[in-house]
This record gives C-alpha cells, structure tokens and sequence, in this order.
C-alpha cells in the first residue's frame, strides 16, 4: 500500500456521506496535518465535481486533488460531447479507475455522491486500492474509526434531509473531539435535485460531547 512521499501532506481527516429520499448529505472536518503540525485549519474536503456530484477526500492532500482535477475535466468532457449531465456511477467509475490503475502511487480514499435524473440519489465508496462500493452511508479517514458504533447504531435508511445534516454534524463532532487529526469547522453539503446547499459549522457551534 502506498505511504506518503517526503514533504507530502496528509489530511489525517475525517469525512461521511449519508443518502436520504432525494438527496445526499457529505459532511468533513476541515484540518490539514503534516505529522503532528496543523497546516491548514480550514481546508474544504468537499469537492465539486459536476453540478450535483461532489467528492470528500482523504489520504495525501496532492493526490486526492489531482485525482479530482481530473475527473472534473472528464465530466465536464462527457457533459460536451453527449449533451446531458453525468450521473454519480460515471463519476465514481471514473475515480476508482484513476485510483485502482495507480493504486502503486497514489495514497486517495474518496467517497463520492450526488444526484442525477437516473439513479437519483447515490453514494459511492472508493477506498485505498481502488476498488468501489455503493452504499446508503459510508464514512472514511482516521477520525472514522472512531465512530462507526456511533454511525451503526444511528441510521436509519428513512431519515429526512435535516435528520441527515445533523446526523452528519454529530459524527463528525464526536470524530473531532477524540482524533487528534481531524479539527477546525465541519462543512456539509445536502445535493438535491434543486442544487446545492452548503453549511459550515464553526468551532464554537460545534454539537459538545462528553471528554470525560
């Protein structure tokens, strides 16, 4: 598995995705570390890559937005030369294709989801090694591990778009508060059919935990 490279940046993250009835929620912590120094406290993980397709990004800052470059290209390519919008299963194909052909070089876990008048709402799965999976919610980076019970016990595959957004800033609070990696404000996206609705939570409105 690649390691990162002398001088590469982590973003030691912690970053879900939760499909409701219409729509997506992505949720993402907003540090950048470099071992043990914080090297941007307010870094957006969640990156447009077509209209209602967004991307959260983990591993080696460099190649997640490489990677994501790309792609956004490619969509904006594909919308071109056949006339219609992508839908979220091409843009994660095209992303675990870019990671599974150089999984040797690239240090990238994705999860991608959005809405497209086909499947409609979708959330993809594409972790390091570059193979792919759809799923209801999925959550990734080092503040992941430890809330998964938490996620677990808490879906409900029926919730509404405003029970997502606050099941996402929950999550990632709680990732926030035990992983020394993953900080600073949480940024939500919730994709529909109307667009794009973006949140930022900052630190003093974080939901508190218990610290013991």
């Amino acid at each position: 598995m690649p390691q990162l490279k002398p001088g590469e940046i982590s973003m030691g993250t912690t970053i879900m995705a939760v499909q409701f009835d219409g729509g997506v929620v992505l949720g993402a912590d907003s540090r950048t570390s470099s071992g043990t120094y914080v090297s941007n406290r307010v870094s957006d993980k969640l990156t447009k890559v077509h209209d209602r397709i967004y991307c959260c990004r983990s591993g080696s800052a460099a190649d997640t937005q490489a990677v994501a470059d790309v792609v956004r290209y490619h969509l904006a390519l594909y919308t071109a030369q056949h006339g219609e919008e992508p839908t979220v299963k091409v843009a994660a194909s095209l992303f675990q294709q870019i990671c599974y052909d150089n999984k040797d070089n690239l240090m990238a876990g994705i999860i991608v989801a959005g809405w497209d008048k086909v499947d409609g709402a979708s959330v993809y799965e594409i972790p390091l090694g570059g193979s792919i999976h759809k799923l209801p919610f999925t959550l990734a980076g080092s503040g992941s591990t430890f809330i998964y019970g938490y996620c677990d016990k808490l879906f409900r595959p029926d919730m509404t778009k405003d029970e997502c957004i606050e099941f996402v800033k929950n999550s990632v609070s709680l990732a926030i508060s035990r992983d020394g990696s993953s900080g600073g404000v949480i940024r939500v996206a919730a994709i529909t059919e109307d667009g794009v609705e973006r949140q930022v939570v900052h630190g003093n409105n974080l939901p508190q935990q218990f610290l013991g």
